[in-house]
């Protein structure tokens, strides 16, 4: 039976089925970590930083759909969840962050590392409160398990370490039904289902446009494609469900996209948004003359993006299998055939930007990508930094219904993509494990690559070592800017690697490669691949604009004139003279 409120604690978050905590002891916590040491029924998971504790715990509950636990000690301690916890909330994954605070008694008096988390964490949660005393518990931290998971987000309790040490109020025991509410399934209303139809079984071309609302309908999606004859293209965050075994799947979208993708959304009369918030609107179908449907489970996303003639709140899965019914067979295909010519074309180029030549010297990082996708188990997790990273990943990573794909696709922050790898490790310790970071990324949060050695998770944490934040400098040269501030003076990562009790292996020539990667794969433990990529690859968007044509001229007119005409040189000689 809980004698106190820390014990009360631990017990409740047993009961919602919590195997994991992340983060940093601290004396705020002592109540709270000794109790879960006493349980012995969840694991703390002791990582070097608490912004790491909040990503881990977001990739857990991203890969399991389940709820995931990060914490923090009083003041500072807390504050490093923030950033995590943003890519959290805005993620959709169901997080409860535990916020120690300062003794009860001094709130209020500026104390010692004293803050109001409860201000502060308000944006990137849906619920935050502070439990001031015993009669709170145990109804504040069972509301926030059900905020978290019932709608998709952060929720934090703050707690007081001396509240934790209190003697319970209430003893009786936590009911587990009230804890995890099960997720709707929102079906739309027949008029909004006739009206859908009665669109799509119109005349002109049919372009569907997939995100992460279309988890768990690969089979709807792929009898709507052979129904409608379309093209589907999917946002990042729809890769990992909507890729793989799918015949009208003609790539990505946005700056880091496919011309595919690109074109079958320009070139379109109706386009048909599934579970997709997809932000860049400069991207979407321009005119009147383009109609644009769009299906969404929350009613906020619709027409936020691109003007719609037609919203539809419904999810995915059970929108489609209503729908299905009511659609007329289409027979013409051209819109298909020329869409999947143009992605084959597509897929062809990049493929051929990831062919190195051994003892040239210059590795083309897509050959990086591609090697470990090749080479990657059927069940892989990969996690991607923000920047470049992420481009390889979009572009070169096989999704295939059972591999994962995690970043920071809606945040945007950078360094997340070894701490995910931590909470996928922790969450699945039979799956391998891929994180490719930016060497940026990586040396933010590099501390926590010693959370790997001695947590024992062979993670496998393949840094593109090109010497400066690579996308960055892209950014700038297209707007007509000369790189500034953005470059790197790093170590041989290998050689830490090893220092820190790990394997290390660096890559410096296309020859090695293959046998580098191989190496990586195979050892059974954590592995850092140093791989030292060319800094001036270029990441072609899928179209290039006037504003872009005439940023990068003015670049290289600034380049020239500033003396450093050397890099035009090298940057022509990675990208044209392959």
């Amino acid at each position: 039976m809980a004698r106190t409120v820390a014990d009360q604690f631990s017990q409740i978050l047993a009961a919602a089925g919590v195997k994991r905590i992340y983060g940093i002891v601290g004396d705020s916590l002592n109540g709270i970590t000794d109790a879960i040491r006493r349980q012995g029924k969840i694991e703390w998971v002791h990582v070097r930083h608490e912004e790491v504790a909040a990503f881990a715990a977001g990739a857990e509950a991203h890969l399991t759909g389940e709820i995931a636990v990060c914490a923090g000690s009083c003041g500072p301690g807390n504050l490093h969840l923030i950033n995590g916890l943003f890519d959290c909330h805005r993620s959709r994954v169901p997080v409860l962050a535990i916020a120690a605070q300062i003794p009860s008694a001094e709130i209020g008096s500026g104390y010692f590392q004293e803050t109001h988390p409860q201000d502060l964490f308000r944006e990137c949660s849906y619920y935050c409160e502070l439990i001031s005393g015993a009669n709170q518990m145990p109804r504040v931290l069972q509301v926030a398990i059900r905020e978290a998971v019932g709608r998709r987000g952060v929720a934090v309790v703050i707690i007081p370490g001396d509240v934790a040490l209190q003697a319970t109020a209430d003893a009786s025991p936590p009911k587990v039904a009230s804890l995890l509410p099960s997720r709707p399934v929102v079906v739309p209303e027949r008029q909004d289902l006739d009206r859908l139809a009665a669109m799509l079984n119109g005349e002109g071309k049919i372009t569907i446009l997939c995100g992460s609302g279309c988890a768990g309908a690969h089979n709807e999606l792929l009898a709507l494609g052979e129904r409608l004859k379309a093209p589907m293209v999917h946002a990042l965050r729809g890769k990992e469900y909507v890729e793989w075994d799918n015949p009208f799947d003609v790539g990505m979208t946005g700056l880091i996209g496919f011309s595919s993708g690109y074109y079958a959304m320009l070139d379109c009369d109706v386009l048909l948004m599934l579970g997709t918030d997809f932000p860049y609107r400069q991207f979407y179908p321009q005119g009147s003359d383009v109609r644009i449907a769009q299906v969404d489970i929350r009613a906020e996303n619709i027409g936020r993006r691109a003007p719609v003639d037609l919203g539809v709140v419904g999810d995915v899965k059970a929108t489609l299998t209503a729908l299905l019914p009511l659609l007329k067979q289409q027979w013409d295909g051209s819109h298909l055939s020329q869409a999947r010519e143009h992605y084959a074309k597509t897929r062809k180029a990049l493929d051929d930007l990831a062919i190195g030549t051994p003892g040239k010297g210059l590795i083309h990082p897509q050959q990086i990508a591609k090697a470990i996708n090749d080479q990657a188990t059927a069940d892989a997790v990969f996690t991607c930094d923000v920047g470049l990273p992420m481009v390889w990943a979009a572009r070169y990573l096989a999704m295939n219904g059972k591999r994962r794909l995690v970043g920071s696709f809606w945040h945007g922050s950078m360094a997340n993509a070894m701490p995910q790898a931590i909470g996928a490790q922790a969450a699945f310790p039979g799956r391998q494990v891929i994180s490719l970071s930016g060497d940026g990324g990586f040396t933010m949060l590099m501390g926590d690559f010693l959370s790997l050695v001695q947590l024992g998770l062979p993670v496998k944490v393949v840094v593109f070592n090109n010497g400066a934040l690579g996308f960055i400098e892209l950014e700038q040269k297209s707007t007509g800017f000369l790189p500034f501030g953005t470059e790197f003076k790093n170590p041989n990562f290998a050689a830490m690697a090893e220092a820190a009790g790990a394997r290390g292996i660096r890559i410096k020539d296309p020859g090695e490669v293959e046998v580098g990667i191989a190496a990586a794969l195979n050892h059974n433990g954590p592995v850092l691949i140093d791989a030292v990529v060319n800094r001036t690859e270029l990441a072609m968007p899928p179209a290039v604009t006037p504003e872009m044509a005439k940023g990068f001229t003015l670049y290289m007119v600034k380049a020239v004139m500033s003396g450093r005409g050397d890099e035009l040189i090298d940057l022509a000689r990675t990208n044209l003279w392959r």
